[in-house]
């Protein structure tokens, strides 16, 4: 995610870090060539071009097409913000129940439930982190959970689900033990279940993509309308067509670009989530809660916060 105050003029310009400007670049230099051949073609034959035949029908359709692209961002954005607030919600649950655990369970002198249940809070943020990011849930737990555990949870069809069910696990024979009464181990369950949520929400964003043919509709009509306009303009723009056409397949080919990169926020893309910066929060928590050093937060290099 870019993490920076608004630039300046020429920073405005000239600013690439977490532009779509690389994406689209190709793509609007092929309109742009287009349109000088279109220009040049009108120079010899003006007949061909007739004045009435205007930018009216360019204009209708560039209304509608700006309004279906603003649609489909929006809903884009809700995708990202939606994973936002996932994240959110995980780490409020981790500072919640690390706190609950070390207030309720016996010390490590009396029983090891502590601290194991605490470390599998962080080894949930790995596996579900790792999920998200096509990597492998159980290698990203293995070093929070104990050996013979982390072996398995290749075998689980869902790694930070089963990281869940040995937490609770954990907290079920504390409560067989007297260690938590019925409704201090509901109380806690109640956090684990909130924490299932936030997986359940996330799973749902990185399956569930904006219907394609949607995205195919306007895809295809941004470009039939940016090849079709040096037509509707270079009888009366002449050679100041190609600026324009430019101007405007930059704007909606990058519409597109940057929505795109919101559909799936739990990429590696410039404006995709801060997963490794929150999953860095929900380490500290844990490693406070267990009475260790915790790492400095993340910072932004050259405005990226990953």
């Amino acid at each position: 995610m870019i993490v920076r105050s608004r630039p300046g003029l020429l920073e405005i310009l000239f600013t690439l870090r977490g532009s779509v400007l690389p994406q689209v670049a190709p793509k609007v230099l092929g309109i742009t060539l287009v349109a000088v051949i279109v220009v040049a073609g009108e120079r010899h034959w003006p007949e061909a071009f007739p004045v009435t035949a205007g930018i009216g029908p360019f204009t209708l359709i560039g209304i509608a097409l700006s309004i279906f692209l603003s649609f489909r961002n929006g809903a884009c954005y809700d995708r990202w913000w939606e994973g936002r607030r996932a994240w959110g919600s995980l780490v409020v649950e981790t500072r919640g129940l690390a706190r609950l655990i070390n207030a309720l369970l016996p010390g490590e002198a009396e029983a090891p439930w502590r601290g194991r249940a605490l470390r599998r809070l962080s080894a949930f943020a790995h596996a579900l982190h790792a999920q998200l990011r096509g990597g492998d849930p159980g290698q990203a737990a293995r070093s929070w959970l104990p050996a013979n555990e982390a072996a398995t949870l290749a075998r689980h069809p869902s790694a930070p689900d089963a990281v869940l069910a040995h937490l609770t696990g954990d907290l079920a024979e504390a409560y067989r033990r007297n260690a938590l009464t019925d409704v201090l181990f509901a109380a806690l369950e109640h956090r684990i279940a909130a924490l299932a949520q936030v997986q359940v929400v996330c799973e749902r964003i990185r399956n569930t993509p904006l219907p394609f043919a949607y995205t195919l509709l306007l895809y295809r009509t941004a470009w039939i309308y940016c090849l079709l306009l040096p037509f509707g303009l270079a009888a009366s723009l002449g050679w100041a067509t190609p600026v324009a056409t430019a101007l405007v397949a930059y704007t909606f080919f990058g519409l597109d670009a940057l929505g795109d990169e919101l559909e799936e926020p739990f990429g590696l893309a410039p404006n995709d989530l801060p997963l490794d910066a929150l999953l860095h929060t929900i380490d500290g928590i844990v490693l406070d809660a267990l009475g260790e050093a915790a790492p400095p937060p993340l910072e932004p290099e050259r405005y990226l916060l990953t």
